[in-house]
């Protein structure tokens, strides 16, 4: 199971060997159609579709890794126009600011449950998840210049960018393996991390933390937003292999529209997390 619900589901109907996954039924049917033989991967990936006259991916049509690439910035940019919306919204209308993340898990859910990916989807994901992201990015923002702490948005995307940086490295590099055994260990942390992020929100509601929930606590605090990056961190390492994977099966390119969408998600659950951090740290 992958640590990103959305790119999990990629890799499960993927995954079902004689099932109507729509991404299994893709890569058969390109199977057959080029009447090639399987090859290993390096990966453990299923077989890859190989063409009678030397093997190789099936192009025609499918998704590549540029696919992916090209998907991510458009999502990336028109979620950082949404976000320049929240931010100057947050102040007059912080109500719509409130809803749009609520749209936007709305959407996340036919996003997470819809067979086949859908761009207007994700565009609208990215719209409303965006006008999200600027409303709670300029509450940080301000908390961090009335404690005279500076910029902590800043701060956070600088630290993002650089985890995303290393992350990648620490992929490409091989240094980390992502095993069924790691992502079962994954799926059990991140589970336990969601049930105590949720009973934090419930006790925040009243006053614990000032505010903050369990994250105010103190150390408690400081220990809780460590482990959460480092999850979201980890998440990043399982999302970069379930697109390797999942390319190599031959799969229609609009799907590189759900990669990009998963992809997405755990870089705005790293940056969340390194902007609480900061903030709790800057705090003390």
């Amino acid at each position: 199971m992958s640590g990103n619900p959305f790119l999990a589901k990629a890799e499960k109907e993927a995954a079902q060997p004689g099932g109507s996954g729509a991404l299994y039924a893709e890569g058969t049917t390109a199977y057959a159609q080029a009447g090639g033989v399987a090859t290993g991967s390096q990966y453990g990936a299923p077989p890859v579709v190989g063409g009678p006259a030397g093997g190789g991916l099936a192009t025609g049509g499918r998704m590549t890794m540029q696919d992916v690439i090209v998907k991510s910035a458009i999502s990336f940019f028109i979620l950082l126009v949404g976000a320049a919306v929240g931010w100057n919204l947050v102040q007059s209308g912080p109500w719509l600011v409130l809803g749009a993340g609520l749209v936007a898990f709305v959407i996340a859910m036919f996003v997470i449950f819809k067979k086949s990916a859908s761009p207007i989807l994700v565009v609208l994901y990215s719209i409303f998840e965006g006008m999200a992201l600027g409303g709670i990015s300029k509450f940080y923002q301000a908390y961090g210049e009335a404690n005279g702490n500076g910029n902590l948005v800043l701060q956070a995307v600088g630290a993002t960018l650089i985890v995303f940086a290393v992350m990648l490295f620490v992929y490409s590099s091989k240094l980390v393996r992502v095993t069924s055994k790691t992502r079962k260990v994954f799926s059990i942390m991140l589970i336990s991390y969601l049930v105590i992020a949720f009973i934090s929100l419930i006790a925040a509601l009243f006053g614990v933390g000032n505010g903050f929930g369990f994250y105010g606590m103190g150390g408690l605090g400081i220990a809780l937003c460590l482990f959460a990056v480092g999850l979201a961190s980890f998440s990043l390492v399982i999302d970069f292999d379930n697109i390797v994977k999942t390319t190599q099966y031959g799969v229609p390119e609009k799907e590189s529209w759900r990669m990009a969408f998963g992809l997405m998600v755990s870089l705005v659950w790293l940056y969340l997390e390194i902007l609480r951090l900061l903030a709790i740290l800057n705090r003390n």
